[in-house]
């Protein structure tokens, strides 16, 4: 991302007060959800072409970062997933760490391997699988850059 672009932070409450606290403390602040790593992901919109950022639940993967497109079970994925789709390079913060990333969703047998991983970072996750028809997508996160 550009460091002179506007990012446009998600006008969900919570998340724009976490990511502006994560964000504005350099990453020592805002990095949890109730013990659940968290991360921040910024991603260009595929309408408008802005960066808009997110706050998400992570897990590992070796060197990747994995992020789950659950929207708490609904039957849609969140907006953030559909722009990843059309626009897959990003950028993340971890903790006090940015760096850009190339995002891929996993295939069944990868997703398989990771979700029971991902289940143990975050175990509503489990629920939210069983309230929807939709397999929930898990997103790997692959550095490219500094």
């Amino acid at each position: 991302m550009p460091q002179d672009e506007e990012v446009v932070i998600s006008p969900s409450g919570w998340v724009a007060e976490q990511a502006k606290t994560y964000e504005e403390s350099g990453g020592t602040k805002g990095t949890d959800l109730n013990g659940s790593p968290c991360l921040l992901l910024d991603y260009r919109g595929r309408r408008t072409g802005a960066w808009r950022r997110t706050v998400l639940i992570y897990g590992r993967d070796g060197e990747d970062y994995l992020i789950v497109a659950s929207k708490g079970g609904a039957d849609e994925h969140p907006l953030w997933y559909v722009n990843l789709e059309a626009n897959p390079d990003v950028s993340v913060r971890v903790g006090p760490e940015r760096f850009t990333a190339r995002a891929e969703t996993l295939g069944a047998e990868d997703r398989t391997r990771v979700w029971p991983g991902l289940v143990e970072v975050y175990p509503p996750y489990a629920d939210y699988q069983l309230k929807t028809d939709r397999e929930i997508p898990v997103v790997r996160l692959r550095r490219t850059g500094g």
